[in-house]
């Protein structure tokens, strides 16, 4: 078996990593992060000549027609720049629909989204009942209407439409302007990440089809995604630690050079490459091994989300005193690595789900 990438994978990588690096700056993602509005139309245009909206719309919709890794290859980008971005948001709805989108859906929607002409995002965590895609608090009326809260809903302000979920595999697709529908800011623990509650109120909604296997698939490609850019986000916290340790001296000495740092620095490293070959295994199977992607998808959605916190907390005590301050970038690396961790599930739900897919 090969393990590398194709040439056509080489690129998205490093024209991914050059763009990102060149977009996101420091100095843009703090400026981003502590704008009320967040991420803005003004970069959004940038993201769409890339085609990356329409990644993983087929060419016949008019995307790209890439597969999971290629996904995973971009989201790991977009970690390690902790691009303030609703391109994961844009993906979550995107998958959902190329799962389970009736046919009116996918022609009304695909297209705008690959042209990234519209956007849209996913609301899973009710207000009480938390994440699971089992069952929901939402209620539906006898005329089709919803009536029901969602908690941290990413990116919904700027969102043209959301996907809610409900008990089982029932989804809903509802207009973000309809009536009925009202969107709340609120405090999120990432500030790269805008966050909203979204309250439902006898709102006009369309039915996902019924399509247990591939929703479960669809998640599945969300779930490994966001593992992949935690494994960005800990690539570039180590990198900070292991330049930092090099640069800072004590005792005329680089400090890098104890062991109690060089141990360190090495325990990171080993989690961060644990985390990422469990998400390229991820990627791989959900687009040749079906009966696998479940178990791997939340594998690696358990070591990232936790080795993401662990390798950047790490990194913070590497910096000392001054990982510890506001004007310190750190900050939003340990952020943006903990919300991910919580996201779709955390590593507990993830390895209890592994414990069932294996009959454990």
């Amino acid at each position: 078996m090969n393990f590398e990438f194709t040439d056509d994978q080489r690129a998205i990588k490093r024209t991914a990593h050059d763009f990102l690096a060149a977009r996101y700056k420091p100095e843009t993602v703090r400026a981003i992060a502590e704008d009320p509005e967040g991420f803005g139309d003004r970069q959004w245009p940038e993201l769409v000549e890339l085609g990356w909206p329409g990644a993983i719309i087929p060419e016949a919709d008019g995307g790209l027609g890439l597969g999971v890794v290629e996904l995973v290859v971009i989201q790991e980008e977009m970690g390690h720049a902790l691009a303030p971005s609703p391109f994961f948001s844009n993906v979550c709805a995107t998958a959902l629909l190329l799962a389970a989108g009736t046919d009116a859906q996918r022609e009304r929607w695909l297209g705008p989204l690959a042209a990234g002409e519209a956007r849209g995002t996913v609301a899973v965590w009710d207000e009480y009942a938390g994440w699971s895609p089992a069952r929901s608090e939402l209620e539906q009326g006898p005329d089709g209407t919803l009536t029901g809260t969602k908690i941290a809903v990413a990116d919904a302000a700027t969102a043209d439409f959301v996907i809610v979920a409900g008990a089982g595999a029932a989804h809903y697709l509802v207009a973000a302007g309809a009536a009925g529908v009202e969107l709340v800011p609120e405090q999120p623990l990432d500030p790269t990440r805008k966050l909203s509650t979204l309250r439902l109120e006898g709102a006009a909604a369309e039915p996902l089809a019924l399509a247990r296997d591939p929703i479960a698939h669809a998640y599945g490609t969300i779930v490994t995604a966001l593992a992949a850019e935690n494994v960005g986000v800990a690539q570039r916290a180590l990198e900070l630690a292991v330049a930092y340790a090099g640069d800072r001296k004590q005792f005329d000495r680089p400090i890098g050079s104890f062991q109690a740092v060089a141990h360190r620095c090495a325990q990171m490293l080993l989690e961060v490459e644990a985390a990422r070959s469990l998400s390229y295994w991820a990627g791989w199977a959900l687009e040749h091994d079906p009966a696998s992607a479940g178990r791997a998808a939340s594998m690696a959605k358990a070591y990232a989300g936790d080795a993401g916190f662990r390798v950047t907390a790490s990194a913070l005590q590497v910096h000392g005193g001054i990982g510890f301050t506001w004007e310190h970038d750190l900050h939003f690396f340990l952020k943006r690595a903990k919300a991910n961790a919580h996201a779709f599930g955390d590593a507990r739900w993830h390895r209890d789900r592994v414990a069932d897919l294996a009959g454990i």
